[in-house]
């Protein structure tokens, strides 16, 4: 009898390598069903900063849902707020010193998210050139083991 192992993970397992949330390992589910706030999502970007950094397009990110459609975004200054509830502060230049604006005042329309890191590093919705997260994008929710 010969046994036969395949090397291949079946499970749909990510991993963090970067700061922007706490956790480093996380499974993946594909249907994502209804997105809520604090929901932990998987995306492909699609922010207008692929033009400047080009291996940034579809590239997945891992990040935190914290507006939903018909949410108001303002931002005081750098500083983000959802509802009136601030969320975060928008950096005033990327890693490579690139400026950052921050995102445009707005409502979230139907079919688009706001999504967040927790680190003040984290390259999100807080800023112009990553903008909103179309729900086209959402590769699925993430649950996030440790």
């Amino acid at each position: 009898m010969r046994l036969f192992i395949d090397a291949t993970p079946r499970l749909p397992v990510l991993f963090n390598w970067t700061p922007s949330l706490p956790y480093r390992v996380a499974l993946l589910v594909n249907d994502a069903g209804e997105l809520h706030r604090g929901d932990y999502v998987v995306f492909a970007f699609a922010g207008a900063a692929h033009a400047d950094y080009p291996g940034l397009r579809g590239q997945p990110f891992f990040k935190i849902v914290r507006g939903l459609p018909g949410d108001t975004v303002s931002v005081q200054g750098r500083v983000v707020a959802i509802n009136g509830m601030p969320v975060g502060v928008a950096k005033t230049h990327a890693h490579d010193r690139r400026p950052l604006a921050p995102i445009a005042p707005t409502v979230i329309p139907p079919g688009y998210f706001y999504v967040q890191g927790t680190s003040p590093d984290s390259f999100d919705s807080r800023y112009a050139a990553s903008g909103l997260v179309r729900a086209d994008q959402v590769i699925g929710r993430a649950v996030p083991l440790f």
